[in-house]
């Protein structure tokens, strides 16, 4: 039975990032499934139009990568989002998955990146594991933000953060709670001038090069403008070696998972 993993980002059109991150990811992924050929698809279809506009480059829908597995014989398919969330993209995708589902003999589902509290912590401590503060900074995380329920786990990251002592780390998300505002007020408490700006991302994109670190109405200019020293590390998620590894983790748990409900089953079913 010919095997297929299917890694779903929401996408990026700066193709800088795209190789520091969604690509390496993806090299990472295809190095420990030998077995398994890797496929790419993005959830933004204002991203894949884009690229093909600008860069000719074609990216398939979760639709058109799933009909495209098929086509190439593809019978068991693992699905890993590189997602943060499981959000608004996780849901669309998995709406997606829904509808092709009769393609496949079998369609497994990895986990985006913050799903259980040993996720969070992975994270925390792979970011600050690669990430230098001086005594006097405070890391200040931006991330994106939706009307989701699953907001939610930016306020936990930062609960998380300081849990697992890490006290100097405060987040906040450009389109939702909490804003940079409620990132301020904590900067007031907390008395210190130096700021460390990084995107919350997996890829340093739009957001990352103007929302948080543009010249003019950025994160970063209302800090300056306020009398804060910023230093800016532009990373997305994905270059960190801890994060990737998470991705690679939920791939292998779901794999491991489908193969102990196949022999449940077949247990069961005395086959």
């Amino acid at each position: 039975m010919k095997k297929g993993i299917l890694m779903v980002s929401f996408g990026t059109s700066h193709l800088d990032t795209m190789e520091k991150t969604i690509n390496v990811i993806e090299s990472e992924a295809q190095q420990r499934f030998s077995g398994w050929r890797v496929y790419r698809a993005f959830t933004s279809h204002m991203i894949i139009r884009k690229l093909k506009r600008t860069e000719n480059m074609n990216i398939d829908t979760v639709g058109e990568a799933l009909t495209r597995m098929a086509s190439d014989g593809i019978e068991d398919v693992a699905v890993q989002p590189t997602h943060i969330l499981n959000g608004i993209e996780n849901d669309r995708m998995m709406e997606d998955l829904m509808e092709h589902m009769s393609m496949f003999r079998r369609i497994r589902v990895g986990k985006p990146l913050l799903s259980s509290v040993e996720d969070y912590k992975k994270a925390i401590h792979g970011i600050m594991s690669e990430t230098e503060l001086a005594d006097d900074e405070v890391l200040v995380l931006m991330g994106h933000g939706t009307d989701h329920h699953a907001n939610s786990a930016y306020p936990t990251l930062e609960y998380t953060f300081h849990a697992l002592g890490y006290n100097r780390v405060l987040v906040g998300t450009v389109e939702s709670f909490p804003d940079l505002n409620n990132v301020m007020a904590k900067l007031k408490i907390s008395e210190k001038k130096k700021i460390v700006l990084m995107p919350f991302m997996i890829v340093a994109g739009d957001h990352a090069k103007n929302d948080m670190a543009g010249e003019e109405d950025s994160w970063k200019s209302e800090l300056e403008a306020e009398g804060y020293e910023v230093r800016v590390i532009m990373r997305g998620l994905g270059e960190f070696e801890g994060i990737r590894k998470i991705f690679l983790e939920h791939i292998e748990e779901a794999i491991e998972k489908g193969e102990d409900d196949v022999r449940s089953w077949n247990k069961s079913t005395g086959i």
